[in-house]
């Protein structure tokens, strides 16, 4: 196995992407508003939604998918103002050119924030529901309140904000969200089964039914389908075997307290990670509000693509975990590895192997961020983790200067904490980036004056 060979593979298909975003990024010239509405209410989105329970659409991949529905209304509200330098997602309808921008992104993202917020299934405990419509609606009046422009241009993008959320709440019914579970139970070696909790129950995906939503931006969620796991009986899959064998355990590993640290400070959702990022960008190289709000989108979407592609490749391939594999080596036909009955991993996760979850979204939004620019970043940026299994003393806030780096380093994580095979993790940040590249080639495209 030759781990720098895949890292650098993955990052060369990652760097094909840029002369692509960079020309749709910069052909339209920018419009006088800045970001600074598009910027806010992205914060408040990524809160928001992080706050609802797994099972109700909070896990990462449903948040996702969320959070591409709110962008993809917020790109759209912005777009229908004025003259036309990008095309739209979902709504055909144009606005005049003095129309509120603010008006129009405050507008769609509360529009869209509430109905997710308040028409989730409450599969789980929900107790926080009334206290988060609460707080969208403070923010929503604080933000139209603030706008000082006439009334009636405030009203007409109150009107472009209140056409765009229609128009992505009427494209999303009936996709496929909180539908069946993709998982079909199977014993034989090489297939994924769930680990048991305390109480002896089966900790399975609150959000199976992922694989099965509609897609934003690719064609279909097997457009983009991941390379096979490595046959079972082959050298390649016995050498990442012994790998995560040494490394991945919970205790007795050969990872060094460096790696347990990064394996542990990557355990949080990558939507939060990235959009942050995206803000710190935005502010720092003054883009408009047009600019910035098809960034968020094209990540956003790409984001939730890659999560769905993702999450019908899990159940695709139903490849079992490395605590599922190490236990049962006996069953696996290859000579050269050997079971350990009492092998445990660093951290865990109740769905199949591959492709790897968060490599996939990383994929994703690194390689749209990288479309806008470019890989090397003048003053790095900043990425705080959000890990519980940090503890005091701990570094939460680590700094980058370039989108490899990070995407690197996770590749390694997902191993140093017993979750992946290393096919698993390069394999999921290509699907990432072939989602990225086409979703930008297709969609959200500037307009030739």
């Amino acid at each position: 196995m030759n781990t720098r060979r895949s890292i650098a593979l993955v990052a060369a298909a990652l760097f094909a992407s840029v002369a692509l975003g960079a020309a749709g990024a910069s052909a339209a010239p920018p419009t006088q508003t800045d970001a600074t509405a598009v910027v806010e209410w992205n914060e408040v989105a990524a809160n928001t939604l992080a706050a609802i329970p797994g099972a109700d659409g909070g896990a990462p991949p449903a948040f996702q998918i969320n959070m591409g529905m709110t962008q993809g209304a917020v790109y759209d509200a912005v777009a229908a103002i004025g003259t036309k330098q990008y095309q739209p997602y979902v709504l055909k309808q144009r606005f005049g050119a003095k129309a509120s921008i603010e008006a129009a992104v405050a507008t769609a993202a509360y529009e869209v924030l509430t109905h997710l917020v308040s028409t989730a299934p409450e599969l789980a405990p929900f107790p926080g529901r009334a206290g988060l419509l609460a707080a969208l609606d403070t923010e929503y009046t604080t933000s139209i309140n603030a706008i000082v422009v006439a009334e009636s241009f405030k009203d007409q993008g109150i009107a472009a904000g209140l056409a765009a959320a229609d128009a992505m709440l009427h494209a999303r019914q009936d996709d496929g969200r909180f539908g069946p579970s993709q998982w079909v139970r199977d014993p034989r070696p090489g297939h994924w089964s769930p680990l048991l909790n305390s109480s002896g129950q089966e900790v399975l995906d609150p959000t199976p039914w992922v694989g099965g939503v509609e897609p934003f931006l690719v064609d279909s969620a097997e457009q983009f389908r991941s390379a096979p796991p490595l046959a079972l009986d082959s050298p390649e899959y016995a050498a990442e075997f012994n790998q995560v064998l040494n490394l991945g355990r919970a205790t007795g590993s050969t990872r060094t307290a460096d790696q347990t640290y990064i394996a542990k400070w990557w355990q949080w959702p990558p939507i939060l990670a990235w959009n942050d990022v995206a803000r710190q960008l935005i502010t720092r190289n003054d883009l408009s509000a047009a600019d910035a709000a098809r960034l968020l989108a094209l990540q956003n979407l790409s984001g939730a693509d890659a999560a769905i592609t993702c999450w019908s490749d899990k159940y695709y391939y139903d490849f079992w975990r490395p605590w599922n594999a190490i236990p049962r080596a006996g069953e696996d036909g290859n000579e050269a590895t050997t079971a350990d009955t009492g092998w445990t991993a660093l951290i865990t996760a109740p769905y199949p192997e591959h492709p790897s979850g968060h490599n996939c979204l990383d994929g994703a939004h690194s390689t749209v961020l990288r479309m806008f620019f470019g890989d090397v970043v003048a003053g790095g940026f900043q990425m705080t983790s959000t890990s519980a299994l940090l503890v005091a003393g701990e570094p939460r806030t680590r700094t980058f200067q370039t989108f490899s780096q990070p995407c690197a380093e996770l590749i390694d994580a997902r191993i140093w904490a017993g979750l992946h095979f290393h096919h698993g993790d390069v394999e999921a940040q290509r699907l990432g980036v072939n989602v990225a590249q086409y979703g930008a080639a297709h969609h959200l495209q500037a307009v030739r004056h």
